[in-house]
């Protein structure tokens, strides 16, 4: 057998891995070439300050936030943030008010390979600042007692890597299954910083809620390795003192964003039809605290609800993706009536928990974005915020315009999003790039980003990220429309997408590529098998044989749900939708490119489906990136993008030009 540790690859991969593993610019910063024209793009991309975990105090008055990994506070009537430093100018992040507002909570993340941290509270102007632990292992979402007495968290004990399945997983060695990272709940009381982890050491808590009295959590929990047991989770609630644990919700599918009420008799929580953990879509439940039937409160809502907020005794405030753009809705309780506030062709999107005030207050803060508007902190009452920060002011795009799209699909209306060649001219043919987003329970959306779609632009390509059934943003029955048809209908409505768009914009039909990671790269594996429409595909962490991923992925469960039995149980249902069944229809020249760690969709995949284009002489090309997971650190993502802007080019050069005029 040949352990994820021991892979010998073929000779042409092993000079690939050897040349990114010694300096993965290498292959983009050759001083003695001239640059090639992906690289001269990717190099004219404008730099924006990532900015995330933003948080409004109880009172409305302030606004916490990340940039760049550091942590300030701004007053949300205006004036200059308070920066928030600790010594040896550690990364923060993690941050949570205090009810009273006059505290925030966040983490300082130590140097290291193994992951430690330190636990910070901070007056509300940034002054008073207290470390109250310091802690060997994994550390997230610490939340303040409503008493303000004690500060819970997130915490697994000397876990030698970052929790989650996006990271890159530890490499195998020893006998396997002999020990489990559990993420446990601890509390520090902030009298004395006397540390105890509280719920039962078999538990994996995923997220959790104080109740109001302070005296139990409301959390998502399973038994079992934390990275595919998210997929079976149940909501259980646990005595804040005891860890005693009693379980109130067993759900059918996945769930996310549990909250309590504001008496404390109710939990919301969005369930539905989800492929990973963080991306969240569903239908908004709730359920009595202590247990009972579970009632749906947006039954057959043509939208996806990705994030709550309690803001009354009988109402809850969430935030949506609408038909591939940003939404806010509030929906009562006991009648389950439903009224939009606002909908906008943005990325308009919470970044924590802590995003509404109280219910006296009712403000929201957000980021907000758009592929022609960098992104910024913005607060106030839904539709109405004012904008925080101007952090990305400088910041002009460098590519064309996007345009929302719909198409049909026999009865079924798609959307998806098309971006124009940057200095598009309708008199001009331009080639067309088929982005396929991950998934597959996930959208397209209009968002301000320096990759993929804007860098397909730069170089003179229409773009284009379609959202077809299995997506996002059309109510829950289109997001499980592709249970037991992977590439089935999904592909049809990609392609549905292709034709129409050619119809109406001047498209190379001869220079069509498809692009995508992790689902979008199932997608260009299975779409090279079904047509040879497409001059050039570029597989990211794409997934080639179901057969041999069931047996090596790290978050099995969640294939139970999308095909309804596990691949021993049902070998049929997996074979029709698997690529390496229709492999040798391939001639599509593919580019194949994963991280050697990646736990969700393993390197083998890869190799396997690069080991049989070369079999079958297809132009192929695979690209391993050491210590890498599923999702790349900025480094190699640079390079990954470069790799594949110039592969596309070079097979687009292959195929005839036609710049010519087409009567638009």
């Amino acid at each position: 057998m040949i352990s994820r540790t021991g892979l010998r690859l073929p000779d042409g991969a092993l000079i690939v891995l050897s040349l990114v593993s010694v300096n993965t610019a290498l292959y983009a910063t050759n001083e003695t070439a001239q640059p090639s024209r992906a690289e001269t793009v990717l190099n004219s991309m404008p730099h924006i300050q990532h900015i995330s975990d933003v948080s409004i105090s109880p009172d409305g008055a302030l606004i916490a936030y990340s940039a760049n990994e550091k942590l300030f506070i701004a007053p949300v009537a205006g004036g200059p943030p308070a920066a928030i430093s600790v010594e040896g100018g550690l990364r923060l992040r993690d941050l949570a008010w205090s009810a009273d507002s006059r505290r925030i909570v966040f983490v300082a993340d130590l140097p290291g390979e193994a992951p430690s941290a330190q636990v910070w509270t901070a007056a509300a102007d940034g002054g008073a600042m207290t470390k109250h632990a310091e802690l060997k292992g994994y550390v997230e979402s610490p939340r303040f007692a409503p008493d303000g007495s004690k500060v819970a968290l997130l915490f697994i004990k000397d876990i030698p890597r970052v929790a989650g399945p996006l990271e890159p997983m530890t490499p195998l060695e020893g006998e396997i299954g002999e020990e489990t990272y559990e993420q446990r709940i601890a509390t520090i009381d902030l009298s004395d910083d006397r540390f105890a982890q509280v719920t039962p050491a078999d538990m994996y808590v995923y997220e959790y809620e104080w109740t109001p009295d302070g005296k139990n959590w409301i959390a998502i929990a399973a038994r079992g390795a934390g990275d595919a047991n998210w997929y079976v989770a149940r909501i259980y609630s646990f005595n804040a003192q005891s860890g005693e644990m009693r379980e109130i919700y067993k759900p059918k599918y996945q769930i996310a964003g549990v909250h309590v009420s504001v008496d404390g008799k109710k939990v919301a929580f969005i369930e539905g039809l989800m492929s990973d953990e963080g991306s969240t879509g569903g239908d908004i439940f709730i359920i009595p605290t202590g247990g009972g039937a579970a009632r749906d409160v947006t039954p057959n809502i043509k939208s996806s609800p990705s994030r709550l907020a309690w803001t009354g005794p009988g109402q809850i405030t969430f935030a949506e993706n609408v038909d591939g753009s940003s939404g806010f809705a509030v929906v009562d309780a006991k009648t389950a009536i439903v009224q939009t506030l606002w909908v906008g062709d943005e990325l308009a999107r919470p970044s924590t928990e802590f995003w509404v005030t109280n219910p006296e207050k009712s403000n929201t803060t957000l980021i907000r974005q758009s592929s022609n508007m960098p992104p910024e902190v913005w607060a106030g009452a839904v539709g109405h915020w004012k904008q925080i920060t101007w952090l990305n002011e400088a910041a002009k795009p460098n590519w064309g315009e996007m345009r929302k799209v719909h198409w049909m699909n026999g009865n079924l209306r798609i959307q998806g999003w098309l971006m124009l060649p940057k200095d598009f001219s309708p008199a001009k043919k331009y080639p067309l790039v088929v982005n396929v987003h991950g998934g597959p329970s996930a959208g397209c959306v209009n968002d301000w980003s320096e990759r993929s779609m804007a860098t397909e632009s730069a170089m003179g390509y229409f773009a284009l990220c379609p959202n077809p059934r299995g997506s996002y943003g059309e109510g829950e029955k289109f997001t499980q429309a592709n249970v037991k048809d992977f590439g089935g209908g999904d592909f049809r409505d990609i392609m549905a997408g292709i034709d129409a768009l050619s119809k109406e914009y001047p498209i190379d039909g001869k220079r069509l590529g498809i692009r995508g990671h992790s689902y979008g790269g199932y997608m260009t594996m299975w779409a090279e098998t079904q047509t040879h429409r497409f001059a050039a595909a570029v597989a990211g962490a794409g997934l080639s044989d179901w057969l041999s991923y069931y047996g090596v992925n790290d978050i099995d469960e969640w294939m139970i749900p999308f095909f309804g039995a596990s691949i021993y149980d049902d070998p049929a249902v997996y074979a029709k939708s698997d690529p390496m069944h229709f492999v040798k229809a391939v001639k599509t020249p593919t580019l194949i490119l994963v991280g050697d760690r990646d736990g969700e969709v393993p390197m083998e995949q890869s190799v396997e489906w690069w080991h049989a284009l070369q079999t079958l002489h297809v132009p192929a090309r695979l690209v391993v990136y050491p210590n890498e997971g599923h999702m790349m650190k900025p480094v190699d993502a640079s390079n990954y993008e470069l790799r594949a802007l110039d592969w596309l080019q070079e097979w687009f050069e292959k195929e005839p030009q036609s710049a010519v005029k087409t009567g638009h």
